[in-house]
């Protein structure tokens, strides 16, 4: 079983920028997994924020975050990292990164159902 573990998270205020991590063991990182990052804010679904295959070449973002977010493999390669710029009140949420054994399409990479290990999560607060 693949374990993930998040970090970075905390109270922002708008327009700031925040780096979240994930980092894998295990087969979480496996060269034909994807990775990808949803977020669940009080009282509302999980919604997908952005996915990576491990290598790179496909890489899906939300409307709402296109263009401010950016998910990137870190040089270790077990590390996945979601930047955030321009962060919006309406960004605040847990976020997870999860993992899947497998690739994805553009459509079922949006489906939490696809991953089957996630992360604990961490919190995002965007306040003024």
């Amino acid at each position: 079983q693949a374990q993930l573990v998040e970090s970075g998270g905390g109270l922002v205020q708008p327009g700031d920028s925040l780096r979240l991590s994930c980092t894998g063991s295990g087969r979480a990182f496996a060269p034909y997994s994807t990775i990808g990052w949803f977020r669940q804010a009080p009282g509302k679904e999980r919604d997908f924020v952005a996915a990576m295959s491990f290598r790179g070449s496909n890489i899906y973002y939300a409307d709402s975050v296109k263009g401010r977010f950016t998910i990137s493999r870190e040089t270790d390669r077990n590390t996945v990292s979601l930047q955030m710029n321009s962060v919006k009140p309406e960004d605040t949420a847990v976020y997870y990164c999860a993992a899947s054994g497998g690739a994805c399409t553009n459509i079922s990479c949006r489906d939490r159902r696809l991953y089957n290990s996630w992360g604990q999560g961490t919190q995002v607060t965007v306040s003024a």
